[in-house]
Formats: structure tokens, C-alpha cells, sequence
């Protein structure tokens, strides 16, 4: 029983960190692409293939 609570308190342990490291991540705006969506569209993203 006593592997149990050991168990339990280390799969705790694992969501928090992981909890926290997203919480980190998006407050450190990692996930926003201010230009990606806006710039995208100007590209071509066509293979141009040379004759030979």
C-alpha cells in the first residue's frame, strides 16, 4: 500500500511539472507567430523544377 502513495504522489509531481512548464511556456509567448499567418500567403511555396 505504501508503493501506492509513492506512486501517486510522484505522478503528481510529474502533472505539476508539466502544468507548470506550459504555463511558462505560453506566458513566455512561445506560441504566438505575430507575422507567420500575415507573411505566408506572400511566399510561394511551388517546387520549380529546371528542364535539362
Amino acid at each position: 500500500m505504501s508503493a501506492f502513495y509513492i506512486l501517486i504522489t510522484v505522478s503528481i509531481l510529474v502533472a505539476a511539472s508539466f502544468l507548470a512548464a506550459f504555463i511558462w511556456s505560453v506566458s513566455d509567448d512561445q506560441y504566438i507567430d505575430k507575422e507567420g499567418a500575415a507573411m505566408r500567403i506572400l511566399f510561394d511555396d511551388e517546387i520549380k523544377i529546371k528542364n535539362k
